[in-house]
């Protein structure tokens, strides 16, 4: 799994994310609606798509009070907010694999918008399945080394995927952990993630980032300035979008 971690991707335009907070905490809210009204409970015990979308927000460092809102929210009789979930695949330049996930209450208005990105700053939007089959679905967490003891670190994690799971689901638990630069990542099975991120937290552990993401198999290098700058340019007008909860690529930016 070593480099298979978006986090090597991302942690270059963390302090622009950062900027942004406003709208990351938007977008989660708005997650965690879904997750609520599709798993029909606001107990992230009972729920545990809920419990995933928790998980990240407190990684984004979203306040408990905004959490408990958005939850209250959803459950709510008078809330009406109808959000659907929508992936659309397709290639940026020198055909790196795109995978766009989105929220929208119109499909009709999300889908040209996201057409006309890929289509402007990449190769263009493809058909359901054209890229998807290059990554895997895992859950992530991503731990700042600070003084951490990396042979803990990875007990722990291990440990964490285990207490809750039979002995061959650890390998569907904590099932990789890797040392990359200034950061621990921590590789579970998307149906573990949960367990394995409230076992973290309960041995004291805080994330940098914390949710189910596409991972990349493989990785594509851009050499020619136009390419990464358009590449740049796609990425953030797709994020900037309302409807766009999550970006996935495979662009090597090392």
């Amino acid at each position: 799994m070593s480099g298979h971690s978006k986090w090597h991707n991302i942690q270059k335009t963390k302090g622009a994310a950062d900027a942004k907070r406003s709208q990351i905490f938007t977008k989660i809210a708005r997650e965690m609606i879904v997750a609520v009204k599709t798993g029909g409970s606001g107990d992230p015990a009972n729920n545990s798509r809920l419990a995933t979308v928790i998980a990240k927000a407190k990684a984004a460092n979203m306040p408990n009070d905004n959490i408990k809102r958005t939850i209250d929210k959803a459950l709510g009789s008078g809330n009406t907010d109808s959000f659907e979930n929508v992936v659309y695949e397709g290639y940026g330049p020198n055909g790196v694999a795109i995978i766009v996930e989105a929220l929208t209450d119109n499909r009709q208005r999300t889908a040209p918008e996201v057409r006309h990105l890929m289509d402007k700053y990449g190769k263009g939007m493809g058909a359901t399945g054209c890229v998807s089959w290059s990554f895997d679905r895992k859950g992530v967490i991503v731990i700042e080394k600070e003084d951490l003891d990396e042979d803990t670190m990875m007990m722990d994690a291990l440990d964490a995927g285990a207490e809750d799971m039979s002995v061959e689901a650890l390998e569907a638990g904590a099932d990789d952990m890797q040392a990359n630069g200034e950061v621990f990542e921590v590789y579970t099975d998307p149906d573990a993630f949960a367990a394995v991120t409230e076992a973290l937290e309960a041995k004291g552990y805080t994330f940098l980032e914390a949710g189910v993401q596409m991972v990349p198999q493989n990785y594509v290098k851009l050499t020619d300035e136009d390419d990464i700058k358009n590449m740049e340019k796609l990425i953030d007008f797709l994020e900037e979008n309302d409807d766009v909860q999550n970006v996935y690529h495979n662009w090597d930016q090392d």
